[in-house]
Order: structure tokens, then sequence, then C-alpha cells
């Protein structure tokens, strides 16, 4: 049996002008906060931020052109730090900063430092199903319930998006969405430990379709059939609903819509059989 092929997805930026910038934007924060830094460089999303740990925190610095900073993504973890009720189990935020310099602009973020690996490591992705005890589902269960409960104009998928891009990427008519709740907006295998369950990254919460995010968390997980069977019997009560496979249907599309840039090429075939089996239409080409 061939081994699996690991996407990596959260890597530095590929200019290497572009690195240093961000290390002495990084530097400069630890500075402004008076904290040491040590340890492995962790890189986000295609390079838009960097981490490391910082004494007993964690600081991580989103960059951004200075046109396009600010918003709903700049604002997310603050936001969620003051709104989303302490249970929901995620780093505490301690302090932010925020500057300009050479036309970018940057947050930086110090949270406390948690020594507990996500489940993933450089991709959102399983690559290989994962062991996890009834305790670790039944927090999640509980985590996400409790999301739901918190009320908030912050829109993380929109209608607009479905109208746009449905026949694009899944090669049907656009649905209405009917059904929200308050989600994560990225809940996937790099942003969950295992113990104790901890969701990072807050960028992205606010109002979503119902089965959105377990149908996302679902799609990341095809290349880990186990897991993914696991996933179905754990939320079937929103994904096997007209509701939750509507959200589903929206994280397949937006899912497919990454992958049509290049992004996940070992999941990209089985995130279209997926919609496939959903709509009973073939997915588009890219």
């Amino acid at each position: 049996m061939e081994p699996a092929v690991r996407e990596v997805v959260f890597a530095a930026p590929t200019e290497h002008d572009d690195r240093e910038r961000m290390r002495r934007a990084h530097a400069a924060a630890a500075r402004q906060f008076q904290v040491p830094v040590s340890g492995p460089e962790v890189w986000g999303w295609q390079g838009r931020t960097l981490g490391r740990r910082a004494g007993d925190c964690w600081l991580r610095v989103v960059a951004a052109a200075v046109d396009k900073a600010g918003g709903r993504l700049w604002e997310g973890t603050a936001l969620a730090d003051t709104a989303v009720p302490r249970p929901v189990p995620r780093p505490r935020l301690r302090g932010l900063v925020d500057w300009s310099a050479d036309e970018h602009a940057y947050r930086a973020e110090l949270t406390e430092y948690i020594s507990a690996r996500p489940l993933a490591d450089g991709t959102p992705a399983l690559v290989g199903d994962v062991s996890l005890p009834d305790a670790w589902w039944a927090d999640l269960r509980a985590a996400l319930n409790m999301l739901a409960t918190v009320p908030t104009d912050r829109e993380s998928v929109r209608q607009r998006w479905v109208d746009t891009n449905f026949r694009r990427f899944l090669g049907i008519d656009p649905i209405q969405v009917h059904d929200y709740t308050t989600g994560h907006g990225d809940l996937h295998w790099a942003n969950l430990t295992k113990s104790p369950l901890l969701i990072f990254d807050w960028e992205n919460w606010g109002r979503l379709p119902v089965g959105y995010d377990v149908g996302l968390l679902h799609a990341y997980s095809l290349a880990a059939p186990v897991t993914a069977a696991r996933i179905r019997r754990e939320f079937a009560h929103v994904l096997d609903t007209a509701a939750g496979r509507a959200g589903e249907l929206v994280a397949l599309g937006q899912l497919l819509q990454t992958c049509h840039r290049g992004v996940h090429p070992v999941l990209a075939p089985l995130i279209a059989r997926r919609a496939e089996h959903l709509t009973g239409t073939p997915v588009p080409a890219p």
C-alpha cells in the first residue's frame, strides 16, 4: 500500500522578502509585548500568519495589505474572546496590538500557550484515521451546541456566495439557505486538539448555514473513511436533515472553489465525489 500524500497548505511565503517581512513584524510584536520568543515558526494559510511560542503565551501576527486590513477576519479572534462563552474550549486572548509599515497592516495576538498539538499538522485534512474517545466527540458536540446559542450579526457565510458560485463549482442551481446558526466557520483538523479538546483560530466565526461546520469537518476527513463515518454518526441529527444537507453542500462548494486554485489535489476528487453523491450531478471540471 502506498503511503498517504501529505498536502501542506500552511507554509511560509514563497518569496524571501515576504518571509523576512513577516519575521520582522513578529519580532516587533514580541518587543511590544516584552515577551521572549522561542521554538519553531508556525506559518498559517499560505503564509498569511506567523506564530511562535512567547514564554507562557503564543504570539501570532497576521498581515494584510493596508487597504484590505480590518473587517470580519481581522476582528474575529478578539470578538470571540468576549462573545463566546468560556466553556467553549479555546485559548484565552491576553493582548492585541495593531500597526502599519511598508504598505502592510499587522495585528499581533498574544494568547495563552497550549502544549497540546493539533490533530493535523501543515494541512487541515486528515491523511489517515484518528482514534478519538467517546468523550471527545461529546465535548465537540457540546462546544458546537453552546456556540450555536451566541447571538451575533457577523456573517461567516453569505447567501450571495451561494447565488454566485453554486453552478460554477457544484453544477447545480443555487439553493436558498433558510436555516442559519452561529458556528466556527473553519472547523478542520489543524484547528482541533485531542486531549483536551481545544478549538483554535476564531477569525471566521459567525452566522453560517446549519450543517456547514460539521460538513466541512467531514469533507476534510474523506481520506480517513473510518473517521468520516464517525462524524456522520455523531452528527446524524444535523447532517441527515434537509437543513444539514444544504449546509454541507455550501461547505463542499467552498472547498471545491479552493481546489480549483490548485489546493488539496489529493482531496479534490473525494470532495467532488461527495458533492455528486448529494446532488446527483457531476461537478464541473476546473
